[in-house]
């Protein structure tokens, strides 16, 4: 029976020298290493012929035998630190195993190193691992022994191999693991300490006679065991030791400080550990200190120059710290210094083996992301638009796919206008079908999405092609498809919007989770966070385990007892990342269509199903939503008690999407309690988190502009407002943004309506109306209609029918999904449609009259909406009139004039920055 077969990255690896299968070069051997060697000859022994297919001694069961192999199996492929353990530490996490032998493994593997006192001894030692990995004549397949291309298999063999290329010499072979064997033992603490022998010949004495604890000693005798002409590739190990102190990232990602000397550790580990690194400043790059993460990567750099993804590192740092110049400046270090050997890409290299390969357009795409970040369209473009020649000359498929990726990334995000082109230069993807017609900015977008989604199909680029999907799904939802030839007579007539292509790309899009596994993406999967999550959680459980274990003297074989906490997902996190991402644009795209139920749903997924791999923006996000669903359901008491728990998980000086819920829910309370004061204070705070930049935050400029026209509206300055309000439709225009047009729309047949003009008022709701038909906005547009039945009833009594009938039409939409103020406003229009009508008869039906004005100022009770309370007060004091009731006539009468008074007097406008 073969152990661990075929596990971890060297399954199936027949090349001794390489870990995991991937062709790096032989081991440097270390004490830690030797430490684990015989653990694996603890968990495997050599094979005998003959041998029952019970687990070795000292183990109880299969159970307990198999907690030793993935332990092991994690110590060879964890990265929480760029550094190899202390003894201390090992025998620490060890002994969360060993608890069921009484200490058998630790007290065996500490007289082990102990032994090993000669050179002969490490020979004896390492010629007893062969026997791990030979199964004997005669062996069945029951019989147990270890897979020699597992990955515990080719470890002990990489060490094996290690040990036989060393020499006797003290700087550099035996004498010098021997040396480090000394002092990886004395760094514990002294029950573990090991016994000088006196047989020792007279070199190993000198080197242990001198100050082997200080860090002035040894390591600065023998500095690195670097080769310096390898190159990337060539070198699977680092065993640099580290003379000084340093910091890293513990569990909590706080920074720490290890006096201990070590050895740094593999190759495969110090990239797996970088990373991890950038998934940290991804997912959350408050919690990185700028310094000191750039102090803790200098120093890696220094002992290990080889990494340049160090300096790839400190460019996304300073890129997360908004500092350009020092991640400019990195970005041009790392493609400077690392030659092109370690590009981003698994790319299919140019026959001619220049040194601008695989290296240049990666540099441009680098280099267009971050103009792209820092607000610099023009910059963005003129450097996606050089690695896109590039990559064609260099015929480098997958950062060309990628590029268009970004371009559409770009377009979609920064609003450019119709008149800048995209790509002038002359290997662009054309800007005309042929028949000398320009192209728009949205259909060059929709040529280069379609493009990149060809590209990632082809190439088998699974995550390219889930971003294309949901950068398609983003595109239906926002845009009309017209054809490219709008012509003739068949051209199509149909300008509107598919709800049916946006799911469809949605579904596509989570199909990088459900491939995942059965293409290239397992291949890989293990890029050792599972195992660095699993050690964490192992040392975190030795507590519960140790006071487990002294309650009961003999405990039970069963696993579950063992106390491993919860495990990761073993899917990596930029699959669930982009998994996740359907589920977030699902909510906006039913925000948009008008299913609040719907939003509420995807939103509650994402944040509980993909919390841990989502970035802080994109959870920050998916709270802001479940947050607004509050506000506009429950009100602002709720809302604002969620948003104090929000703010809590993401403070809103370094998540912009609370700190813009934070404003909205202030402005909308200002507005309805009528502090303009207020309100007028927020709009400004609104413009000045957008960037002066053209073409930049265009969706935050527009949501000031809104929100300065509403608050001009909210102190009856109509011509001001309407004039802010013609200037943000003609921005809308100019970048195309006809979702907002649609909302501009009907604000500014709102502005006409209030300044009695509601003439002016109808082609405005009229087109709002007609927009939301093509776009398919059914909430929207069932607010446009209740705008134009105010509008006809504004016109005179006898349009009253019209107006009422135009409300039944809304009104099931606006019950079903709208919010506490819509549905409200929907019933004071119902009933002023029954008023205005000259042959309704209150006496003869007041509950068509009354309920809805009850259920209205209940609803705005809650929202604290002082001019909409008022008037629905009004007309139940008109009700009441007609039907002779006095004293309720009197009580709405009251109730009216309070409102009134609050929203033309108000008092403690201070009080509405509070919460």
């Amino acid at each position: 029976m073969s152990l661990f077969a075929g596990v971890g990255g060297g399954a199936g690896s027949a090349d001794p020298a390489s870990v995991g299968g991937t062709g790096r070069a032989l081991l440097e051997l270390t004490p830690h290493k030797i430490a684990v060697c015989h653990l694996v000859q603890a968990f495997a022994p050599p094979a005998q012929s003959g041998g029952d297919s019970v687990p070795p001694f000292p183990f109880e069961s299969v159970a307990h035998h198999n907690r030793l192999g993935l332990f092991l199996f994690t110590l060879t492929r964890s990265c929480d630190d760029f550094r190899e353990p202390s003894l201390e530490e090992l025998l620490r996490q060890l002994k969360v195993v060993d608890n069921l032998t009484n200490g058998w493994l630790c007290e065996q593997l500490t007289s082990t190193l102990s032994a090993l006192n000669s050179p002969d001894d490490l020979f004896n030692f390492f010629d007893k691992l062969r026997g791990v990995l030979t199964a004997p004549e005669g062996a069945s397949a029951e019989d147990i022994f270890l897979d020699p291309n597992s990955q515990l298999g080719v470890f002990l063999r990489c060490c094996i191999l290690a040990f036989n290329s060393m020499t006797f010499e003290v700087l550099q072979g035996v004498c010098h693991l021997l040396a480090d064997l000394v002092m990886y033992c004395n760094s514990t603490y002294a029950s573990y300490d090991l016994a000088e022998d006196e047989d020792f010949d007279t070199e190993m004495n000198n080197l242990m006679d001198a100050d082997i604890g200080s860090q002035a000693g040894i390591f600065e005798k023998y500095p690195q065991s670097y080769a310096s002409e390898s190159h990337m590739g060539e070198s699977s190990s680092a065993r640099t030791c580290a003379p000084m102190s340093l910091h890293d990232f513990d569990e909590t990602n706080t920074f720490k400080v290890d006096d201990n000397p070590t050895c740094l550790r593999s190759r495969w580990q110090l990239e797996a550990y970088l990373n991890q690194q950038a998934d940290i400043l991804e997912k959350d790059p408050s919690s990185v200190p700028l310094n000191s993460f750039n102090a803790t990567m200098t120093r890696l750099q220094t002992l290990a120059p080889e990494l340049h993804r160090v300096q790839f590192l400190q460019y996304l740092n300073a890129l997360c710290h908004d500092d350009y110049v020092a991640s400019l400046d990195n970005l041009h270090r790392y493609f400077d210094y690392s030659a092109g050997m370690q590009g981003l890409f698994g790319r299919s290299m140019s026959p001619m083996q220049d040194i601008v390969v695989g290296k240049y357009e990666s540099a441009l795409l680098c280099l267009g992301n971050l103009h792209c970040y820092f607000g610099h369209p023009k910059k963005a473009l003129e450097a996606f638009a050089e690695a896109v020649r590039v990559s064609q000359m260099n015929n480098d498929d997958s950062c060309l796919a990628y590029v268009l990726g970004a371009i559409s990334n770009l377009l979609s995000k920064i609003g450019m206008s119709n008149t800048v082109g995209i790509i002038s230069s002359p290997y662009s993807l054309g800007t005309n079908i042929g028949l000398g017609t320009p192209l728009s900015i949205q259909q060059q977008l929709l040529v280069l999405l379609k493009r990149s989604l060809k590209r990632a199909d082809i190439l088998k680029l699974p995550s390219l092609l889930s971003f294309d999907h949901l950068s398609l799904a983003k595109f239906d939802l926002k845009h009309v498809q017209r054809p490219l030839v709008s012509f003739g007579p068949n051209a199509s007539t149909k300008l509107r919007t598919c709800p049916a292509d946006v799911c469809k790309n949605l579904r596509l899009s989570t199909r990088v989770l459900t491939d995942f596994g059965t293409d290239a993406l397992s291949t890989s999967n293990d890029n050792g966070s599972f195992s660095t999550s699993w050690l964490r959680n192992l040392s975190a459980a030795s507590n519960s385990w140790r006071s487990s274990s002294m309650k009961s003297t003999k405990l039970h074989n069963d696993f579950d007892n063992f106390h491993y906490l919860a495990q990761p997902s073993p899917v990596p996190a930029p699959v669930l990342q982009l998994a996740g991402s359907g589920y977030l644009l699902r909510a906006t795209a039913w925000e948009h269509y008008g299913s609040a139920p719907m939003v509420r749903m995807n939103a509650l997924v994402y944040a509980t199903c993909f919390a841990d791999a989502a970035s802080s923006s994109e959870l920050s996000l998916a709270y802001v939503k479940l947050i607004q669903q509050l506000a506009v359901f429950k009100g602002y008491s709720a809302a604002f008690c969620a948003l104090k728990l929000a703010e809590k998980k993401f403070p809103s000086s370094t998540s912009l999407h609370i700190q813009l819920l934070r404003m909205q829910i202030l402005h909308e309370r200002a507005l309805h309690r009528g502090h303009l004061k207020v309100a007028q204070q927020i709009c400004d705070e609104f413009g000045v988190l957008s960037s002066s930049v053209s073409g930049v935050d265009i969706e935050l400029k527009i949501e000031a502009s809104v929100r300065r026209a509403r608050t001009l509206l909210a102190a009856k300055q109509y011509s001001q407002a309407a004039a802010v309000a013609n200037s943000l439709f003609s921005t809308c225009y100019k970048y195309n943004m006809q979702v907002e047009n649609a909302s501009v729309l009907l604000l500014l047949a709102e502005i006409h309506r209030k300044s009695d003009n509601a003439v002016l008022g109808l082609p405005y709701a009229l087109a709002s109306q007609s927009f939301c038909k093509s776009f398919n906005l059914d909430l929207l547009e069932a607010s446009a209609t209740l705008t134009l039945a105010e509008l006809w009833l504004a016109l005179g009594s006898s349009h009253a029918k019209r107006a009422l009938s135009l409300v039944h039409q809304s009104l099931l939409m606006i019950l079903g999904h709208g919010g506490l103020e819509l549905c409200a406003r929907a019933h004071i229009v119902l009933a002023k449609c029954h008023l205005s009508d000259p042959k309704f008869s209150v006496a003869e039906n007041p509950e068509a009259v009354l309920d809805p004005l009850n259920q209205a100022t209940q609803d705005l009770q809650v929202l604290e909406y002082h001019e909409m309370a008022a008037e629905a007060y009004y007309l139940k004091a008109m009700a009441y009139n007609h039907l002779g009731k006095l004293d309720e006539r009197e009580e709405a009468a009251a109730c009216f004039k309070e409102h009134i008074t609050g929203l033309e007097n108000p008092h403690n406008e201070e009080d509405s920055l509070a919460y």
